[in-house]
């Protein structure tokens, strides 16, 4: 008679948590109620300063591509990264320190680093490689602080008035620069912050990714688009002060008011067309090194 046997034990297996809209929801709402104050401020700032005007549709367009990704992200298991509390706190810190010297960069951007770290805390770190994109593009809706601005509006208005003045003496209109102003027969053209060029470059720069995203699979081809998005806008917007002293030499009211602001919609329009062709020139060329074009 065989011997009797105990029953034998088979590991249980273990599988990965699933996606959870309601945790997803539950810690959306404390975000929102933690920095509520700091994310009205800055929606109000992109409703009322016209540098940021495309700070609206930054959340909105990183909120599509989440949603677009939602059956790849669904599909991915979900194993809580404790690191991601560490980021939650310093998001905290960083809040309660923004709050106490009236500092409103380091409030935003502590509301970025919040949301990091909830996505790694709650649903790992596979999660937050595959949301990098998207969060990253939210940080253009966060204007840029007041000092690096100034610093970087100062030498953009210079470069503007400098390739306006060379291209206005091409065009056989007299012109004295001195610093960001062009002296005309019959006008005074200040290059202002305005006129720099940083509005410009801030929304194309983000258009620039999403263009990129959109209409090119590889990756590296946002960067590329996002490089040339710099000198793109500087050389756009040196036309507009180039084409406002040309026009203001003809009909001062042409240069001023709404014809003014509507030049600037059409250079504008002009910088996302080169940017553009220089889009489909880069994929044609790289098409053509690689075999895959004719």
């Amino acid at each position: 008679m065989p011997p009797q046997t105990s029953a034998e034990v088979h590991p249980v297996e273990r599988r990965p948590a699933v996606f959870s809209w309601q945790i997803l929801l539950w810690f959306g709402v404390l975000l929102g109620l933690a920095y509520g104050p700091v994310l009205y401020r800055l929606a109000k700032q992109w409703m009322d300063d016209p540098d940021m005007g495309h700070g609206l549709f930054v959340p909105l367009v990183a909120g599509y591509i989440v949603w677009q990704r939602r059956e790849q992200l669904l599909a991915i298991p979900v194993v809580a990264n404790w690191w991601g509390l560490a980021l939650v706190l310093w998001g905290a810190i960083q809040l309660m320190v923004a709050t106490l010297g009236a500092e409103l960069f380091l409030a935003r951007t502590a509301f970025w680093i919040s949301l990091v770290g909830s996505i790694l805390l709650l649903f790992g770190s596979r999660m937050l490689r595959a949301l990098v994109f998207p969060l990253l593009l939210l940080a253009f809706m966060i204007p840029i602080p007041a000092i690096i601005f100034n610093q970087i509006t100062l030498p953009l208005q210079f470069l503007a008035s400098g390739i306006a003045e060379l291209a206005l003496g091409l065009l056989g209109v007299p012109v004295f620069r001195e610093g960001n102003i062009l002296e005309l027969p019959s006008q005074r053209l200040s290059v202002v912050e305005a006129c720099s060029g940083i509005r410009s470059l801030l929304s194309l720069s983000f258009l620039a990714l999403v263009y990129g995203y959109f209409f090119d699979p590889k990756a590296w081809m946002r960067w590329i688009l996002l490089a040339v998005s710099v000198p793109i806008a500087i050389l756009v917007n040196a036309m507009r002060v180039t084409l406002t002293g040309v026009i203001g030499e003809y009909s001062r009211k042409l240069a001023d008011g709404v014809f003014h602001a509507i030049e600037g919609w059409v250079m504008f329009i002009l910088a996302l067309t080169i940017l553009i062709i220089v889009h489909r020139f880069v994929a044609r060329a790289w098409a053509v090194a690689h075999g895959e074009g004719a």
